[in-house]
């Protein structure tokens, strides 16, 4: 089976997915605001910046506040995982119930040029943090739990990724072979491609992207999904060109980026993150093998640490 585009299973506004938590909707917003029209960012920015002024809204109330359309609107909730603006509006009112009982607004942690070090320490210490909890509260646990499942039983796993993204697969890579998985990560395009076109069903391959659009790695993982391997990404950019080609889509949030703080900086943090849920998940799922493969590389090593 080889459809030219896959739909996302679980994508934001797809049947069957359940809305995200109030927490999360204003990490939803950090994350698909770039994609979305401005006429949609006006309305995301809007909920994001006053949950209980717009929960008091109508849907005709937020269309005329935001100088959009009612049907901006109900695309605007549906782009951020809620059925309809009814749905919207109860997820705003339990967030404004969530702030007012006393939890601390989110803060700008620019990074001046003439900052002490110490702030900057500071700020990016909490900037990391907002950005982990972030793509946490984003992260679908269904998806999430059919990547483990495919790479838990896959005869081989590629994994895909340029620039800081290329680290953040290496990373994977080393934590699978570790448990004794046969895994293959690959920075060199030209490789990537040579390897995904040797893939088969029952493999799995992994891209990781924040943009969503790197062609370097869209390629091997076309090549991969066209071959009948189970494919997997990793973006910031949920309806990006290389979801098309992946059946698991899973999320990842980034901070605002800065002259100082370009994207790839938090993009990696939180790579990391998931790609640490999906190799512990996977550890589970093999255990009987992981426990023992895991153990048999601390001991190969521990004389190298003495």
């Amino acid at each position: 089976m080889t459809p030219e585009v896959k739909e996302i299973f679980g994508s934001p506004g797809s049947p069957g997915g359940s809305p995200p938590a109030p927490a999360a909707l204003a990490a939803k917003v950090r994350t698909l605001a770039p994609s979305m029209t401005r006429s949609m960012q006006r309305v995301a920015e809007a909920v994001a910046g006053d949950p209980a002024g717009c929960a008091a809204l109508t849907v005709t109330g937020l269309a005329g506040l935001t100088g959009t359309s009612e049907a901006t609107v109900v695309r605007t909730a549906r782009l951020l995982g809620y059925p309809g603006y009814r749905d919207l509006r109860l997820a705003l009112a339990g967030l404004a119930a969530q702030q007012q009982s006393g939890r601390a607004p989110a803060i700008t942690t620019d990074i001046a040029v003439d900052d002490p070090i110490a702030d900057v320490v500071t700020k990016l210490a909490y900037d990391e943090q907002q950005t982990l909890a972030d793509t946490a509260a984003g992260l679908d646990t269904v998806q999430l739990g059919a990547a483990v499942t495919a790479a838990a039983a896959a005869r081989r796993i590629d994994v895909y990724g340029i620039g800081a993204s290329g680290l953040v697969a290496q990373d994977l890579t080393q934590k699978l072979l570790r448990i004794g998985l046969i895994a293959h990560g690959h920075s060199d395009p030209h490789l990537a491609v040579t390897n995904a076109v040797q893939l088969r069903a029952g493999d799995v391959a992994i891209a990781i992207t924040h943009s969503g659009s790197t062609g370097d790695v869209i390629e091997p993982l076309r090549a991969a999904f066209e071959r009948g391997a189970t494919t997997v990404a990793i973006t910031g950019r949920p309806n990006s060109a290389v979801t098309q080609y992946a059946d698991h889509v899973l999320t990842t949030s980034t901070a605002r980026e800065s002259e100082l703080r370009p994207a790839a900086m938090s993009s990696r943090t939180s790579q990391l993150l998931v790609v640490d849920c999906l190799f512990v998940g996977v550890a589970q799922r093999t255990y009987d093998t992981a426990g023992p493969a895991l153990a048999a590389s601390y001991e190969a090593l521990a004389h190298r640490h003495r």
